[in-house]
């Protein structure tokens, strides 16, 4: 039992070494390959490490990791030892790609706006196989808790948009032009959308919520042309009190224009909603194996 336990750590320690070396990979290129020369500053204290680069040549690795490191003290009761931890690992290891490994490969030097581009891909990317192991790339992520701490009632998108937005708009100064801040705009846009992508694009679908006065036979006709089971609920109208079906089917986004007609068809005046969900899991879907399960 003692072995295998000890197995099991270790096997998750080396999970997390692998992730944390994939991950800062991705992130070193993103913000030395692509976003360094083209002489724009991404959101985050990556971003605001490249501008210190650019102004006084201090070098991008440690400077983002000394800014993180009032941060990290300042949070730790809220972040938590372990993700502390984690996130410390991450970052010593970016830090030594950024600027020990990648300085040593020429770094792009075409246009500005596919560098944004492609900075915003690799750094999404690499942020979101940290956030996979339950790490981060530090910065706004422990000022935003920090915030969220002391006014929950603020939300983390929104602390963290502001913030990116500051840094993200002393590129103008810093780097001499506006486009700067377009380009840095650009790339944080694309490492957002990466990042949602990654942790939720692939079992994304859509839930569709039908109300009805056939339920029976819309639940039966979706079942025999969509292949695709329903949930019926009994519900009575909050204004015309008349009794109604409530279906929900869940489906992925291709199948949803063809639900759509198949409601039509069975019922003109059904009322349907379709609604996204980040993922889906069961029967017909991505389903989670259960411990033991062959695959």
């Amino acid at each position: 039992m003692y072995s295998r336990s000890v197995r099991k750590k270790a096997g998750q320690i080396m999970a997390d070494l692998i992730y944390d070396i994939a991950g800062s990979i991705l992130y070193a290129a993103g913000i030395y390959t692509f976003a360094r020369d083209a002489q724009f500053a991404p959101g985050g204290l990556s971003g605001l490490a490249l501008i210190l680069n650019h102004l006084f040549g201090l070098p991008v690795g440690i400077t983002n990791l000394a800014l993180n490191v009032p941060l990290a003290v300042i949070s730790y009761r809220i972040v938590g030892r372990e993700f502390l931890i984690r996130t410390a690992r991450s970052m010593a290891v970016s830090t030594i790609f950024l600027d020990v490994i990648f300085p040593m490969f020429p770094a792009y030097q075409g246009q500005r706006i596919m560098a944004a581009l492609y900075s915003g891909v690799f750094l999404g990317a690499g942020m979101a196989l940290f956030y996979m192991r339950g790490s981060s790339s530090g910065g706004i992520d422990f000022i935003a808790m920090v915030v969220k701490k002391k006014r929950p009632y603020f939300s983390l998108g929104g602390i963290t948009m502001v913030i990116d937005i500051g840094i993200i708009a002393l590129g103008w100064p810093a780097f001499g032009d506006v486009d700067a801040v377009l380009y840095g705009v650009a790339s944080t846009a694309v490492s957002t959308i990466v990042i949602d992508k990654i942790l939720y694009g692939i079992g994304a679908g859509s839930l569709a919520i039908i109300i009805t006065g056939q339920g029976r036979k819309m639940a039966a006709r979706i079942g025999a042309s969509a292949q695709r089971g329903v949930t019926l609920l009994k519900a009575t109208g909050g204004y015309t009190e008349l009794d109604r079906d409530v279906l929900l089917c869940a489906c992925t986004k291709s199948e949803a224009y063809r639900l759509k007609n198949i409601v039509h068809e069975v019922d003109e005046t059904a009322f349907l909603m379709f609604t996204e969900t980040s993922e889906v899991f069961g029967e017909g879907f991505g389903e989670k194996k259960k411990k033991g399960q062959k695959p």
